[in-house]
């Protein structure tokens, strides 16, 4: 036994040595590399520092509690939501136009991409580039694109901003333009363009380009404001002529050089010089993009409830011949059920040299990227997908993290797959078409809970600014995927107004804060559905406990700032019942001033409060979407105790004066606390029972380390697997994705 101690104290303490060495060699290189030169004393103090270095390696390991907190344990970084993990490869938030090159290049266009990739160029199933300079100074892009063999041509708006210098409209103005590119994004500029740089091509101050298209070395685009299509030099870029087209949209050329025109809801035939051809393309029903394949086909768009590409035989009279995707789209067969053929919010369509397929689709209120590579034959070559914005993500309590929810989307997760690859996408639950009148049509929420009451699984979505509360139920029999409007709650606007403006929803109250609930099932707001009161509109958080209460609480209001409204059952149509005349009002903790978020465990009589309090006042501004300065946990908090176990004191951001940021989301999960700061978007956890900090999650090499901020008041959700796995995501507000942690507690 004792020899044995010895001979494994020999190997670590060789161990240590050799780890002594190395440290040595590498600051000697270090001091090397940074040419500074050091005499014996020197070298001596060099080797103390990383015999020095050893010794706290040596008391780490025989003794755990000097380990740092924030290295304690290893984690994953992982992500949902993007093909891409970041740095230079993203899928951005959303295509509004595409044009596919012959040689299968394809080029996309978008009024805002968070990071940056306002046009994007993609082959391949890959990230080729961007277009540069479209995000800022007033600049950004739009929803036509095309190309030719030498030049993109890129819509965008170019808007006034406050300085006098060259190359800027006033203040106030719009410029609506065609701005010229190299086929790598590089700023083609010409004689006479204009901007700071003379790269764009002023089509109008009116309203934005909504189509381009080249012929030859034609540039035709469709000026909507006006009504006509206007024919420029692609060298010069100077106006040629125009012709007259009512409500002119997306253009595309057929192989004898004639341009199809979306027109309102038909398709026009016009040749280069204007004169329009016979027979119209009509009876659509929100076409949305056009192209002509390699046998000469018409490829038409219809963004209508068909969900389909509808092909057109136009080498005389227009004849529709075929379709391409199935019939509904994404609605078809079980509705919300991601197939290959079913498309869901279609914005692109175009065809390269080898007959290929491309489709773009968009969701529904831009909802996230999905673009797709057929082969002539149908068959899908590929998929890329840039899904979140605004978003985070939650579990479904039920199938132990196996399925995860965003507020558009259902993934399917396989935890033994590598980081960025666990989450298959499964399920679209909007349905603009069935339930016109979804909150997520009309508002912007970004944030789930997913619950499970009386066994039924139910989603609900807060916004940025915690405003309301909306709730949705599923029904796989009638519904399959769709998440079924439900419920609402709408805080009061603080200037006496209707709580979301006059026009939606139908029948809400004038004033005050309300609670619909679908009563009839079919998704609408009735004037017979709403249950109304008046109270305190600056909202600090939301929570839906397990046994499915609503918990609400005020940011400050004569110490009374929490609003219980417990569960009532279920109604015939599987609605959750809540009501103001059973809600409680409950004071407080003192030591909040200003009351953030709330958290609140029944199994266990828990509550977790956040807020700033007198102790930690807010610095300079008052951030409103923060958690505030301390995280305070309550024990038997339904038997009245108001004194916390622990206050944790959180960190502040001091990086950009006077704006000092505390943490913008918390969350509560096993045996932990977490807070996520907001630009590092680094994830502190606590110690559940003690307070105490045990690690700091950052992005780490999967995602190049990099992280947008968060931006969401709930921007951090946690969840223990019954392994002992936690899944922590974090909204990641850049790069159309959400970050996903994963350690072993």
């Amino acid at each position: 036994m004792k020899k044995k101690l010895i001979t494994n104290w020999s190997r670590f303490y060789q161990g240590k040595k050799n780890q002594m060495m190395r440290l040595y060699s590498y600051f000697k290189s270090l001091f090397y590399n940074l040419n500074i030169r050091y005499s014996k004393t020197e070298k001596f103090l060099l080797f103390l520092s990383a015999a020095l270095a050893v010794s706290i390696l040596v008391a780490i390991h025989l003794d755990g509690k000097v380990t740092p907190a924030a290295s304690s344990s290893r984690y994953i970084t992982s992500w949902i939501g993007n093909s891409f993990g970041g740095g230079d490869k993203w899928v951005q938030i959303q295509i509004s136009g595409m044009y596919v090159a012959p040689d299968g290049s394809i080029y996309t266009n978008s009024e805002w991409d968070e990071a940056g990739r306002e046009v994007g160029i993609y082959k391949n199933g890959d990230v080729i580039g961007k277009a540069e300079d479209l995000h800022g100074w007033g600049r950004s892009g739009g929803i036509a694109i095309a190309a030719d063999s030498k030049y993109m041509y890129v819509a965008m708006e170019q808007s006034g901003i406050d300085q006098k210098k060259d190359g800027y409209p006033p203040k106030g103005k719009n410029w609506y333009c065609v701005r010229r590119y190299d086929l790598t994004g590089k700023i083609a500029p010409f004689p006479n363009g204009k901007g700071w740089d003379k790269s764009m091509l002023i089509v109008s101050t009116k309203d934005e380009v909504t189509g381009i298209a080249t012929v030859d070395k034609e540039l035709f685009v469709s000026d909507n404001a006006a009504n006509k299509v206007r024919v420029y030099n692609t060298e010069t870029m100077e106006e040629l002529s125009s012709f007259n087209v009512e409500d002119p949209g997306n253009i595309t050329v057929d192989k004898k050089g004639n341009l199809w025109i979306i027109s309102d809801n038909d398709i026009v035939g016009y040749s280069k010089q204007g004169k329009k051809l016979p027979g119209v393309i009509s009876g659509l029903d929100n076409p949305s993009s056009v192209a002509v394949d390699r046998r000469g086909r018409l490829l038409i768009a219809e963004n209508g409830p068909r969900q389909q590409i509808l092909i057109y035989d136009i080498r005389n009279k227009p004849k529709q011949i075929d379709t391409f995707g199935v019939k509904g789209g994404i609605y078809a067969g079980i509705p919300g059920k991601v197939e290959d053929l079913k498309f869901a919010g279609i914005s692109g369509v175009g065809s390269d040299g080898s007959g290929n397929i491309y489709i773009s689709n968009d969701g529904f209120e831009r909802t996230g990227v999905d673009l797709r590579k057929f082969s002539p034959s149908g068959k899908l070559q590929w998929k890329l997908l840039g899904l979140q914005f605004l978003d985070n993500a939650d579990v479904d309590p039920q199938t132990n993290g196996l399925d995860v929810y965003t507020k558009n989307e259902r993934f399917a997760m396989d935890f033994s797959k590598s980081a960025g690859k666990e989450a298959t996408y499964n399920g679209y639950t909007l349905n603009p078409f069935k339930y016109p009148q979804d909150p997520r049509l009309h508002t912007a929420p970004d944030a789930p809970f997913v619950r499970r009451i009386q066994g039924k699984k139910f989603l609900f979505l807060t916004n940025m600014y915690g405003g309301m509360l909306q709730i949705y139920r599923f029904n796989k029999q009638t519904d399959g995927e769709i998440a079924i409007p439900s419920g609402m709650f709408v805080v009061s606007h603080p200037n006496g107004k209707p709580a979301l403006g006059n026009n939606y929803p139908p029948f809400q109250p004038a004033s005050g804060e309300w609670i619909w609930r679908d009563r009839n099932g079919n998704g609408k707001f009735e004037a017979n559905e709403y249950d109304k009161s008046k109270d305190h509109p600056y909202i600090g958080g939301w929570w839906v406990d397990s046994k499915g209460d609503v918990w609400k609480n005020l940011r400050t209001q004569d110490g009374v700032g929490i609003r219980h409204f417990p569960l009532q059952g279920l109604d015939k149509n599987g609605n959750p019942i809540y009501s103001y005349s059973k809600m409680e009002k409950i004071g407080h903790p003192k030591i909040f001033g200003d009351l953030r978020r709330i958290e609140y465990f029944p199994e266990t009589d828990t509550m977790y409060l956040s807020g700033y309090t007198d102790d930690n006042r807010a610095i300079h501004s008052d951030y409103a979407k923060s958690i505030g300065s301390e995280i305070a946990r309550y024990d038997n908090w339904s038997k009245g105790n108001r004194k916390p176990r622990y206050r944790i004191v959180l960190p502040v951001d001091k990086s950009t004066p006077p704006d000092v940021l505390n943490p913008a989301a918390m969350s509560v999960a096993g045996d932990y606390v977490f807070a996520v700061t907001v630009k590092k978007a680094e994830v502190y956890v606590y110690d559940g029972k003690t307070g105490r900090q045990v690690k700091i999650l950052k992005p780490g090499a999967e995602v190049f380390g990099e992280t947008g901020w968060v931006d969401i008041p709930y921007g951090v959700r946690a969840f223990r697997r019954k392994n002992g796995e936690y899944l922590v995501f974090v909204e990641e507000d850049a790069k159309a994705k959400v970050m996903m942690y994963r350690f072993k507690g």
